[in-house]
């Protein structure tokens, strides 16, 4: 029996690419290893979002090569996709993989071994491919969340991001599909599903369906407990769109909304679809049809011609929403984006600095929302048994995605457990003072 090893790399959506890979490979016969063991076969699902995941991509492809010289190493995904001539030339790389291609995995592994020789290359125009890759999986590496791939390309072209070239134009998967799976899952026992896309938000515009009526659709899938949604669009959290949701009481009221500039002028540059205007109505509804919505975002600082003044603009934004997390990246610059051609490129200093004050700001934001839940009855999710100052502790996540602990009496795997919460068990961790069920 030969052995394979697969390391991800990128976003959720690749994570779940990479499980449905390795479930494929388990039905072919193949033993799945870890990856720093030595293995027959190694899958490096890439990320190419900056010029960084590039690096890293080629990196654990070379790490891969060096564990076991005589082994097949697959390099899929998104770096091949905007990089084939150079993984071609990488001597280190047996198969090439691109998006949309990645079902036929075992197919060219058997084609591979009994050739034995030549590299293999399956990387199609994917801005031309306008089918959907069918991959599923029947159980993943969480015990009790289950990440299922809804949709697959963008069309917005924001002008720093790379992803419409290595993920092609918007792909819907069909709703049969995705209800199939989460049924699948439901029945492995799994209670909370994640719908997740590379942009969530547009899905069925390319099969004459919508978000909210799939929402609806899993909603009534029985043994689904929780649907928590991947990162939104602002513009499509519209009044009917807040309200029906709040309608539905498997959703969760954790809300991702792209936000990446506080400041106008800076999202045109960015060439995204909405003002800062927009983007607080939908938080305004997203509060006043939930009782206490945990809203989070991602955030860019030092992008091209970012002024001091559109910084603080940024800033007072952001403190003006009160979110629950944010994300903050620093402008990294990504060769083949327009953003990589602006002038006033800001040093590599002041978004340092500009980036350490956000995670300042963001401190009493968290302290306000989870101060919140003090006194409160909540429900939690259980995960998973740690250890905190030598206590043993379960810990899991409300609908909010806030983590909360109880006091170790049983393993409480995928229970619901309902509880007070106490206070602060330690930073960003709550306790809950008794469970209730």
């Amino acid at each position: 029996m030969k052995k394979a090893a697969l390391h991800n790399l990128g976003c959720k959506v690749n994570a779940y690419e990479t499980e449905s890979m390795q479930q494929m490979l388990e039905a072919a016969g193949y033993e799945i290893v870890p990856f720093d063991q030595k293995a027959d076969v190694y899958v490096i699902n890439t990320c190419s979002v900056t010029n960084i995941a590039d690096r890293k991509s080629r990196q654990m492809i070379h790490r891969a090569k060096k564990q076991n010289p005589a082994s097949v190493v697959v390099a899929a995904g998104c770096y091949v996709q905007t990089s084939k001539e150079q993984a071609e030339a990488d001597e280190a790389i047996d198969i090439l993989i691109g998006n949309n291609k990645k079902h036929q995995l075992p197919q060219m592994l058997e084609a591979f071994f009994a050739e034995k020789s030549g590299k293999k290359t399956e990387v199609v125009n994917i801005a031309e491919d306008k089918s959907y890759e069918n991959l599923t999986v029947s159980r993943t590496a969480e015990h009790t969340r289950a990440f299922i791939k809804v949709q697959d390309g963008c069309n917005q072209f924001c002008s720093y991001c790379i992803i419409p070239y290595a993920r092609g134009r918007v792909r819907s998967r069909e709703l049969s599909d995705v209800l199939r799976e989460v049924e699948a899952l439901a029945k492995n026992g799994y209670r909370e599903v994640v719908l997740t896309g590379i942009h969530l938000s547009s899905y069925g515009v390319d099969n004459n369906e919508n978000l909210l009526h799939l929402i609806r659709e899993v909603h009534q899938i029985e043994g689904i407990e929780r649907i928590r949604l991947g990162s939104l669009e602002p513009k499509i959290v519209t009044e009917e769109f807040a309200r029906s949701l709040s309608q539905l009481p498997k959703v969760c009221p954790h809300f991702h909304l792209s936000l990446q500039s506080g400041c106008d002028a800076t999202l045109k540059r960015m060439n995204r679809k909405y003002t800062c205007e927009e983007y607080a109505l939908g938080c305004e509804l997203l509060r006043k049809y939930f009782a206490h919505p945990a809203i989070t975002t991602d955030v860019i600082v030092g992008f091209p011609g970012e002024t001091e003044e559109e910084f603080e603009t940024t800033r007072e934004f952001l403190k003006k929403i009160g979110f629950f997390e944010i994300h903050i990246f620093k402008y990294s610059v990504r060769k083949g984006t327009k953003a990589a051609e602006m002038k006033e490129q800001v040093p590599e200093e002041i978004k340092a600095k500009r980036s350490d004050i956000l995670f300042d700001d963001l401190v009493p934001m968290n302290h306000a929302f989870l101060e919140w839940y003090i006194g409160k009855e909540a429900e939690v999710l259980m995960e998973e048994k740690v250890t905190f100052s030598g206590k043993e502790y379960f810990l899991g996540h409300t609908k909010e995605y806030v983590k909360m602990a109880v006091p170790y009496t049983e393993n409480m795997e995928n229970k619901l457990v309902t509880g007070k919460v106490k206070g602060m068990l330690k930073e960003h961790i709550l306790l809950l003072e008794e469970n209730l069920h």
